[in-house]
């Protein structure tokens, strides 16, 4: 178990992840402790950063956001410099959802949602070929969303 986390914060942990709208008091009853001493430890979750934010999860396709794209980017350049500008580019763009740097084939690899297949088009045309340092993209559309932003096993 990570340092600083006994039985009781793993357990409030897993009962976040689960349900970010849990009252305090429904929170507290799960976890068999008093709403203040439950209080008390989220807090200080939140304050030693085992929490990074709650909200909600929307669903894609009720807001035009049907079409998950995955891309890998491979840049021209390996160096920090070429890595750095393309991060901070990356960052502007609000349509890419994830961007990890990986090791293997491509340098970075994107999760993007986007309304349709046309929409991603544009976008690769106009915006992401467009990054700073981008050599080539690989493209792959998701057929069918098997496991999406499950929760950590811990």
């Amino acid at each position: 178990m990570p340092d600083g986390l006994d039985r009781i914060d793993r357990r409030i942990l897993q009962h976040l992840q689960e349900d970010g709208r849990i009252s305090n008091a429904e929170l507290a009853d799960l976890v068999h402790v008093s709403a203040a001493t439950c209080h008390r430890r989220t807090r200080r979750l939140f304050e030693e950063g085992y929490i990074r934010s709650v909200r909600a999860e929307i669903a894609a396709d009720k807001v035009d956001r049907g079409t998950l794209v995955m891309v890998g980017v491979e840049l021209d350049r390996s160096t920090p410099e070429s890595f750095g500008a393309f991060e901070l580019a990356i960052r502007q763009l609000p349509f890419v959802l994830d961007c990890h740097l990986v090791a293997g084939d491509f340098d970075f690899f994107l999760k993007i949602r986007v309304r349709d297949i046309a929409d991603f088009n544009r976008l690769h045309g106009e915006q992401l070929i467009a990054l700073p340092g981008v050599r080539q993209t690989r493209t792959f559309f998701v057929m069918k969303e098997v496991i999406d932003n499950a929760r950590l096993d811990f």
